[in-house]
């Protein structure tokens, strides 16, 4: 089914009506700690209510670097955290060049990893049955707004859309989230009614799209799925445009930009043969769970100063 985005609500106002909601919620539960995830509003809202209601905040997957308005979110977010869960090594040493406590960044990987590397993800099969997904061969695609180039955004998601029904393969679609744009993208994700080549979901549940992942042909658009989770997978990604172009690379992602043609010629040249995990990734070792837990049972994180003081470096 489509749903008509004409109307969409700009960022700002979500952020405004989710402090209001989570602020009110806040003030009845009283909690000791509010846990953040990611780059978008709904973690700022999250990291705002708390930090001044003089709750601790932790906030996962902080110190990231991606190129669109995620990376102002995923900044301020982390200035209003008292704690840091980071990914990596990488990510820890951005929070320090932010005047972050490095007492108050722990590694623990990212929590996506938990789940990609579980044993317990359903067949292939009944996701398929599921979803009522009747290729045997298929692309997934993931294509969000850009808020910074909405200028030309129309052009870029026409020609995105084109480069799709003419490649002749097979697509599993996933609408684009929230940002200011997405009723462009939905506008032309239309055409793709009727087609028998693509199957368009508002959304996938987490573990059941990992399996459709791990058994796509590769990832086209430019989702963060498609530079951390696809490489995990050995799955080919054709990431177009900008959106992602500070996050981590890897030999399995084909950087492209927004002409049509272009796109088709990636799409045709995508290798899909021979996946094979891919563990040289810096995002932990699937144990993030156990870590934070480890974290929450341990009297010292308990006892980080809700007065945050900027700490200042030389590099």
């Amino acid at each position: 089914p489509f749903i008509n985005h004409e109307h969409t609500d700009f960022m700002d106002r979500n952020l405004g009506k989710t402090i209001d909601g989570f602020s009110h919620f806040v003030a009845e539960v009283q909690p000791d700690l509010i846990v953040v995830h990611g780059d978008r509003v709904e973690a700022l809202a999250g990291a705002i209510v708390g930090s001044l209601n003089n709750i601790l905040v932790a906030h996962i997957e902080g110190g990231e670097k991606s190129g669109t308005i995620d990376d102002l979110i995923r900044h301020a977010v982390s200035k209003l955290s008292h704690i840091h869960l980071v990914a990596n090594e990488d990510a820890k040493h951005r929070l320090m060049q932010l005047g972050e406590l490095t007492e108050a960044i722990h590694i623990i990987g990212s929590p996506d990893l938990d789940i990609l590397l579980s044993d317990n993800l359903p067949s292939q099969s009944k996701v398929k049955n599921y979803y009522e997904i009747p290729f045997d061969d298929y692309a997934i695609i993931m294509f969000h707004p850009v808020t910074t180039e909405i200028a030309n955004w129309e052009k870029h998601t026409r020609n995105f859309v084109d480069a799709v029904l003419e490649s002749g393969k097979n697509y599993v679609a996933i609408y684009p989230n929230n940002d200011l744009g997405s009723e462009i993208i939905m506008r032309e994700y239309k055409r793709f009614e009727g087609s028998p080549r693509v199957r368009v979901f508002p959304s996938l549940r987490f573990e059941f799209f990992l399996v459709l992942l791990r058994h796509a042909q590769f990832v086209l658009g430019n989702s963060s799925a498609g530079v951390r989770e696809a490489p995990y997978y050995g799955v080919s990604v054709i990431d177009i445009g900008t959106r992602q172009q500070s996050r981590v690379s890897s030999e399995e992602i084909i950087n492209v930009g927004y002409g049509k043609e272009e796109i088709i010629k990636a799409i045709n040249g995508v290798d899909s043969a021979d996946k094979k995990m891919n563990s040289e990734i810096e995002f932990g070792q699937g144990n993030s769970q156990k870590l934070f837990l480890d974290l929450l049972c341990n009297d010292e994180i308990w006892k980080i100063n809700k007065q945050k003081q900027f700490q200042d470096r030389d590099f």
